[in-house]
């Protein structure tokens, strides 16, 4: 006599009510005092996408209104997906397809709940969760998706059960040869995959990058010791590690998180790990991939990360526009009270440039409006313009200095480094934002430090080390420690003022090239004019176009 498992000790499926509730919400499997409990989240894409189409499409307005569980919808998600081609109305969002797709996994999710659980009276052992990630990888693959729904007649039975017929013979399929294991699930996705669940899930960094690396040297124990042993039989399910694997693993870890290459979270963070911690990250990345594995909802990772708090930086050389009308000196000295997140040149930098560049000798102008606007070369404008090629080479270099010195006057970095490269050693060494330009560059340099200098940094930054403790360690007097890390600052410091002087120079070449480029526009348009003039015509327009302001400012 089989021994079933106690179905109560599946949690219960909460009720999705309205129709929008059923396309815009996917499962979430989370604990509550120790015990499985899951819930509904929406994904505000697919929420706002049937709302639009509520709106604006009256048919599938109506579609709405029947009390038939929303199985009309179902199938005008379907006939959207597989139409090809699909006609567009202007409303409609471009990637209206792949958002069917998601509607319709959203809907078959309570299908997949209740497929495992039936599964589970056929069996006496515990494998509802299995089961559960099994279905859900499937109907958030599109492509076998697609493939069933292909076949569906709607002629021979209804669309609820002809997939939960689909999704069991799969499940079964998968169970009776013992293929599917939570630990080949963690195995085999990708370190993309992985960080991306592991952000969905509310993990942060530095626990995301040392779980990265820590299941890195687990799969490789792992693998070797369990998968690939010649006792284990081809085919059957991956076993479960053993506490050995754990421990060997976690071995491997620490003896390798202080080596070149080491993700600098990893490398900053204090200490090593044991067997048991290890496995609980192991624990939470397999809870993590099966709430969200890669293809469901793969276009939700962006608000899902901006929901736990990840957001992204816009790169220094596009941060120099900025939104302030004004800005002073003073405003710039207090970068300390700037949080973070914040561009941390928020200034107006492009009404200085236009100053700068009305204050110019018109040779100059002349010679930038035809060099960025018009993409003349230096030798054509040495040509055209009668001027020696070293005379144009001299006129591009001054301008651009006097602009950077415009810019440098405005970031001032010399005035706010010092105090950001220190609170950032403090604050946040151990757990750098990458995304953000600035603090990327720090992580940078501290990796292209000679490895003894990297040491003094990480004891005293990473693991908190009293100065007299790592005078000890390394053999050195505590004076001798002090200075070090006073000079390893001035040099984080150092470092980044010269990526900030490479980061404005490529703005100013930006910002060049972008209002040369308007003005050669406005230029042609003004004059009815084509794009494609030759040399001599685009040199005749420009000349004219400075005669013309020399008789103005005369006239003035």
């Amino acid at each position: 006599m089989l021994n079933f498992i106690n179905l109560e000790s599946i949690p219960l499926l909460p009720k999705r009510n309205s129709n929008i509730d059923k396309f815009s919400m996917y499962m979430m499997l989370n604990t509550y005092n120790n015990r499985l409990a899951l819930q509904w989240k929406y994904q505000p894409e697919l929420k706002r996408n049937m709302q639009l189409y509520d709106k604006m499409n009256q048919s599938f307005s109506n579609l709405c209104q029947k009390q038939d569980r929303g199985l009309s919808i179902v199938q005008f998600w379907v006939e959207t997906a597989l139409t090809e081609p699909c006609y567009q109305e202007n409303w409609e969002p471009k990637n209206k397809k792949r958002i069917a797709w998601e509607h319709l996994a959203s809907f078959f999710e309570e299908k997949c709940y209740w497929v495992a659980k039936d599964l589970c009276k056929e069996h006496n052992k515990e494998c509802w969760e299995e089961y559960l990630c099994i279905a859900r990888l499937m109907i958030y693959n599109p492509i076998k998706l697609g493939n069933v729904l292909a076949k569906y007649d709607s002629q021979k039975g209804n669309v609820e059960t002809y997939i939960a017929d689909f999704l069991t013979k799969n499940i079964r399929a998968e169970a009776v040869v013992h293929k599917f294991s939570k630990w080949r699930l963690l195995c085999k996705k990708s370190d993309k995959e992985l960080k991306e669940a592991l952000q969905v899930a509310g993990i942060c960094e530095p626990e995301i990058s040392q779980m990265l690396f820590a299941r890195k040297y687990f799969k490789q124990v792992y693998v070797m010791s369990k998968v690939e042993n010649p006792a284990r039989k081809i085919g059957k399910k991956w076993p479960d590690p053993e506490q050995e694997d754990f421990e060997i693993s976690a071995r491997c870890y620490n003896s390798e998180k202080l080596m070149p290459g080491t993700p600098h979270e990893v490398y900053a963070s204090p200490g090593g790990i044991t067997g048991k911690q290890l496995q609980t990250w192991m624990d939470s990345c397999i809870v993590a991939l099966q709430n969200y594995p890669k293809s469901i909802v793969p276009q939700h990772s962006l608000e899902a990360l901006q929901s736990v708090g990840w957001e992204a930086h816009s790169n220094y050389v596009d941060t120099l526009e900025l939104n302030s009308d004004n800005c002073d000196n003073s405003q710039l000295s207090q970068i300390d009270d700037v949080d973070d997140n914040q561009d941390f040149l928020s200034i107006k930098s492009s009404s200085a440039l236009h100053e700068k560049l009305k204050e110019m000798k018109q040779d100059y102008q002349k010679v930038l409006f035809l060099y960025y606007g018009f993409n003349l070369t230096q030798k054509q404008l040495a040509d055209k313009l009668k001027i020696n090629q070293s005379s144009i080479s001299r006129y591009q270099a001054k301008s651009l200095i006097i602009l950077l010195d415009t810019l440098a006057g405005i970031s001032q970095p010399q005035q706010w480094v010092k105090q950001y490269v220190e609170r950032w050693l403090q604050r946040d060494y151990h757990v750098p934002s990458h995304s953000d330009l600035i603090q990327a560059s720090l992580v940078s340099a501290v990796k292209k430090l000679p490895d003894a200098e990297h040491n003094i940094l990480q004891l005293f930054y990473g693991q908190r080390m009293d100065v007299n403790i790592i005078s000890s360690l390394v053999g050195i007097s505590e004076i001798e420690v002090t200075e070090l890390i006073t000079k390893l600052n001035q040099q984080l410091q150092e470092s980044l003022i010269q990526e900030i002087n490479i980061w404005i120079k490529e703005y100013l070449e930006r910002w060049l090239t972008k209002y040369y480029k308007s003005e050669a526009k406005s230029l042609l348009k003004a004059l009815s004019k084509s794009q494609n003039l030759d040399v001599d015509d685009k040199v005749s327009l420009v000349e004219e176009y400075f005669s013309s302001q020399r008789t103005l400012n005369f006239r003035l």
